[in-house]
């Protein structure tokens, strides 16, 4: 064992299981085995805290959650004394500063007077946040969050060739080559069809009214601060029925799964942070987004963090999936990722890769479960009995941070231009009609439809019942300039 690995074993830390961890192998390359780094025997290190912690920082980067829960089983005389033992290191600066910004304990050591400042993050291993000088430590402490709420997200190669795409400027290209009419047609079919995607995706068929209502309120998204006064408000948009469930923050456990059907017993596939953390939670998430929200960290990673941040969190009792999506919307529009008067689809992306969604979703809960003491209550809820803070806000959000950049670059690449295409198409085709046939517009706009449903061929029912007054060599010609604008679709 090695690093994080050896650290876990030798104080019996229960943490959630990292995607990865390091051991030495007495061969003499560095290889991955099943979710092991093994590393050669030139690198292993000694046997001690300091060692441990040296190469972890070194060839793993920062796992806040570990480093947490250690630094809160030792006593503080051993971090003093790796830090005595080699007061200007690199290294021994910045596990002190982890130490002091974790615990909130303040050290019996001097500050540091000379020497250059060290990055707290290796941006070759990790994702760094802007920049703020601790002059104690001489530490240039780049973390993306606070103490409240802090998740990492790892470099790796694919985020890493989705971030060289940069997505926000083809998606504003391809506006800048579309007609102003056309992209506020494609712009209003987008935002009906991710508000549709959204309540899909939580198994909901909402009645026009409320499609309406949540495609005006993500329409608004980015244009009001966040705060959880805002969160809460959202909440009212979502469930504007509130009689079966009290609004705002819980005050009670949450979890996702089912119930026995005999007992009615919770059996979770995720539980939720408890009550008396979310006030901290959310308002750190909230500390954190305004950190990042005008610095130079990547506006889809900002909503990753943010966004499956909440959803795992899940402060309401309902309407966490859809802000949860709202919030992607907001970052992106806030941070001007997205360009103004557009909407990227990404729920209706989302809806359609949905048992990724859910695996994404379950590799953060999954291995969480077994670290959350819980009893169930009287109303067959979940109380959760041990301190679980630190699951929710110190967390890996790499997997997360893939899947929403893939859904982005999805809708860059592939949705928004389909969209446009469809639309340039479907007004030939209008054109062409109108000048054909006597046919009103909402007669020519079902017409189009009928035709795109069955791969450019009137249908029986088309035939017999709404257009059976059409000849048959209408009704070819009709075809054929389908097939023209369209292709052969059959």
């Amino acid at each position: 064992m090695a690093g994080y690995s050896a650290v876990i074993q030798a104080h019996g830390l229960k943490v959630p299981a990292p995607d990865s961890l390091c051991a030495i192998s007495p061969k003499h390359e560095v290889t991955n085995k099943g979710g092991w780094q093994l590393y050669t025997p030139r690198h292993a290190p000694q046997d001690t805290l300091q060692a441990h912690l040296t190469f972890a920082l070194k060839y793993e980067g920062l796992d806040l959650h570990i480093l947490n829960t250690l630094f809160h089983s030792i006593k503080p005389d051993e971090i003093t004394a790796i830090v005595q033992s080699e007061p200007t290191g690199s290294y021994s600066r910045r596990i002190w500063f982890l130490y002091e910004w974790l615990t909130g304990i303040t050290l019996p050591l001097d500050d540091v007077a000379t020497g250059n400042y060290v990055e707290l993050i290796n941006s070759k291993l990790q994702y760094p946040g802007p920049a703020r000088d601790s002059k104690r430590h001489r530490v240039r402490n780049n973390l993306v969050g606070t103490q409240a709420f802090c998740p990492l997200v790892r470099r790796t190669e694919k985020l890493d060739e989705l971030i060289t795409q940069n997505l926000s400027s083809v998606a504003s290209r391809q506006m800048g080559k579309t007609h102003g009419d056309l992209l506020s047609r494609a712009a209003a079919f987008l935002l009906l069809k991710d508000s549709k995607a959204s309540y899909h995706i939580e198994g909901e068929s909402p009645t026009h009214n409320r499609l309406e209502r949540w495609s005006r309120v993500i329409g608004r998204a980015g244009q009001r601060k966040l705060s959880i006064e805002e969160l809460e408000l959202l909440q009212d948009e979502v469930i504007p029925d509130q009689r079966f469930i009290t609004p705002g923050l819980r005050n009670e456990g949450g979890f996702i799964g089912e119930h026995d059907r005999m007992t009615g017993m919770p059996l979770p596939d995720h539980i939720s942070a408890k009550p008396e953390d979310l006030e901290a939670l959310i308002g750190g998430m909230i500390e954190t987004y305004a950190l990042l929200l005008n610095s130079e960290y990547n506006p889809v990673l900002t909503a990753a963090l943010i966004a499956f941040g909440f959803v795992f969190i899940h402060p309401f009792e309902d309407g966490n999936g859809r802000i949860h999506r709202y919030l992607i919307h907001h970052v992106l529009a806030e941070t001007g990722f997205v360009p103004k008067g557009l909407v990227f689809p990404v729920s209706a992306v989302i809806l359609d890769r949905i048992e990724v969604y859910r695996r994404v979703l379950e590799h953060f809960s999954k291995r969480r479960l077994d670290l959350i003491e819980w009893r169930p209550t009287e109303k067959n809820n979940v109380q959760v009995l041990n301190d679980t803070s630190d699951l929710y806000r110190f967390f890996d959000a790499t997997k997360q941070a893939e899947f929403l950049f893939e859904c982005v670059a999805e809708t860059v690449n592939v949705t928004l231009p389909a969209e446009v295409d469809y639309l340039e198409k479907y007004d030939q085709l209008s054109t062409f009609i109108k000048n054909f046939l006597d046919m009103p517009d909402n007669k020519v706009d079902l017409l189009i439809r009928f035709l795109v449903q069955n791969g450019g061929q009137f249908s029986k029912r088309a035939i017999e019942k709404e257009f059976s007054k059409l000849t048959d060599d209408e009704r070819q010609a009709i075809e054929t300039r389908y097939r023209g604008i369209f292709g052969d679709t059959t």
